[in-house]
């Protein structure tokens, strides 16, 4: 499915959680927090991070090359002297996917996601893999919330659409943007989103 991300300069830590964290996810899901809240949701527990030198991360099934599914996620902070309302992602979203239009693709309609504190469009392209022919699903998605942009895309072969659309939805459900922590291992303040996360 993928090839092994290059090398990264990124460092890990682990911290353990205070007892009443606040964190909270579905079983079989952990989350996802990246520059402090900017962006969150959640993700199966079992898959893998791996951040990548040109500031993508990836997140797999197995170890690439065995994998059958990739995350991406890139964020974009956007000026914060403009005004990016009149932006609409949709639009933009149909852009980005128009550059690519191949006659061997298969383009989806764009969708938007109504949500409380972001805007948010995604789209589904199917295309046979060039090394084996086999079917590949894409889907993208493009959310804003102030100057934060986040572009995610979920990769993986289109005959694992049941198992992995599933994973989408709860990734599109629980993702959230500009929710900052001061201290990661404690979430101490209750947002009326938290519902989301239940």
């Amino acid at each position: 499915m993928a090839k092994p991300p290059r090398k990264s300069n990124w460092t890990k830590q682990t911290l353990r959680l205070k007892d009443d964290h606040g964190w909270k996810c579905k079983p079989g899901y952990r989350i996802f927090v990246a520059d402090q809240g900017a962006v969150r949701f959640d993700f199966p527990e079992d898959w893998i991070v791996r951040p990548s030198d040109d500031g993508t991360i990836h997140i797999h099934d197995r170890e690439p090359p065995d994998d059958d599914v990739r995350l991406s996620l890139t964020v974009i902070y956007l000026r914060d002297d403009i005004d990016w309302s009149g932006l609409k992602l949709p639009t933009v979203l149909k852009d980005i996917t128009a550059k690519g239009e191949r006659e061997s693709y298969d383009y989806g309609p764009v969708n938007e996601v109504k949500h409380p504190r972001h805007d948010l469009a995604w789209s589904e392209t199917n295309y046979p893999d060039p090394e084996n022919g086999r079917l590949v699903t894409s889907r993208t998605a493009l959310a804003r919330y102030s100057n934060i942009q986040v572009v995610l895309t979920l990769d993986f072969w289109a005959d694992m659409s049941a198992r992995f659309g599933k994973v989408w939805d709860e990734i599109i459900r629980t993702l959230l943007l500009g929710d900052y922590v001061e201290d990661p291992t404690q979430r101490v303040h209750a947002d009326p989103l938290d519902d989301l996360f239940a």
